[in-house]
């Protein structure tokens, strides 16, 4: 199979802030059940993994807790203190974290499927909460997106890009698998499930587009950008038997969801 002679960098989502909000709000407005679980407490310190461009954050800090919200992407993290400059924000990589036992909770919605590897991040985020204090998550889990990868790899495939399943930027662990990593670094887990979750996209026929514009940053970086069109078209087509529903296509995705205490 010939290779597609193209070497743009693929170690990295080049995150557009912009898109994220106007298109994808569905990522944090799943979470809001997610703080339920939390129950964010006045004047407690809480730490969101993974902030995006804030909502989450800002909806902790209504309970009345103090919050910091961090994020790898400094596009993310310039509109979060746009949009709610009450509130820290912080450009952090999740494995870098200094803290030690500074927050009561740690919280942490759809972001952790991007972090590798997942024992350096772990630690980091059970370092940062105090004895005694609770860590509440979800991201994708095993099983998630089945057809959206295998349509990005047929795209890839047919526009001459070798062996593309190795391009995927995810870990989605079973609950056996990260439960293991939680409770290897000190944290009792209390609750885990994995579950189904179809999302219907937003922006009617271009939604699947959007999406790998906003996520799939390293499958459309191993083609030139003249190629996109064919690729969006490519895995259309692939994907529409099962993912175009009722005018709108629908995410196959499978959430972990995990808790527990230090």
């Amino acid at each position: 199979m010939r290779q597609a002679p193209y070497n743009r960098s693929m170690s990295a989502a080049e995150w557009n802030a912009r898109l994220y909000d106007s298109s994808h709000g569905f990522v944090w407005q799943f979470g809001r059940d997610l703080l339920g679980m939390l129950a964010p407490q006045p004047e407690e310190r809480i730490l969101d993994v993974g902030c995006g461009t804030g909502q989450l954050a800002a909806e902790i800090a209504r309970s009345g807790a103090g919050v910091l919200g961090i994020d790898s992407s400094a596009a993310m993290i310039a509109q979060a203190r746009v949009k709610f400059p009450a509130i820290s924000f912080e450009t952090r990589d999740v494995h870098a974290l200094a803290f030690d036992g500074e927050f009561d909770a740690v919280f942490s919605n759809a972001v952790l499927h991007w972090v590798r590897p997942p024992e350096a991040a772990a630690a980091a985020m059970i370092r940062a909460v105090r004895p005694g204090g609770r860590m509440v998550l979800e991201f994708g889990g095993h099983g998630n997106i089945p057809i959206l990868m295998s349509a990005a790899c047929h795209a890839l495939s047919r526009l001459g890009v070798a062996d593309p399943e190795r391009l995927n930027p995810w870990y989605f662990p079973s609950i056996a698998e990260y439960s293991a990593i939680l409770e290897a670094n000190g944290l009792e887990v209390s609750y885990a499930q994995l579950f189904d979750r179809p999302t219907a996209l937003e922006d009617g026929e271009q939604g699947l587009a959007n999406w790998y514009r906003m996520f799939g940053g390293t499958f459309l970086g191993a083609i030139p950008d003249a190629a996109h069109a064919d690729f969006h078209r490519m895995a259309a087509e692939f994907a529409a038997p099962s993912l175009w529903r009722d005018g709108h296509w629908t995410a196959d995705y499978r959430r972990l969801r995990i808790a527990g205490h230090k």
